[in-house]
């Protein structure tokens, strides 16, 4: 699986989480320099507390455009440690 934008490669792997439709890539996988931390709160109420990212790609900020989970409920521990976009980016 690859995540995209604007032609740059912002995630890339072979093993991967899929849950509610998104696919979620294992943090090894993320190139972490186009990333910053959002203040960004949301809580799923069965995945648990999210943390929003802010992708800077090609002088552009996307605005919360990938989130982890990075202390998921027990339902969700199966994304621990993982990352997923929002749908501006091109996942396949």
């Amino acid at each position: 699986m690859k995540a995209v934008y604007k032609d740059i490669v912002l995630a890339e792997t072979e093993t991967y989480e899929m849950v509610e439709g998104n696919v979620y890539f294992p943090k090894e996988s993320v190139k972490w320099e186009l990333f910053s931390q959002s203040d960004t709160p949301y809580t799923c109420p069965w995945k648990g507390e999210t943390q929003y990212y802010n992708l800077s790609v090609a002088g552009e900020v996307v605005t919360d455009g990938a989130w982890s989970y990075p202390d998921p409920k027990p339902a969700a521990k199966n994304i621990a440690g993982h990352v997923a976009f929002d749908r501006k980016v091109t996942v396949s």
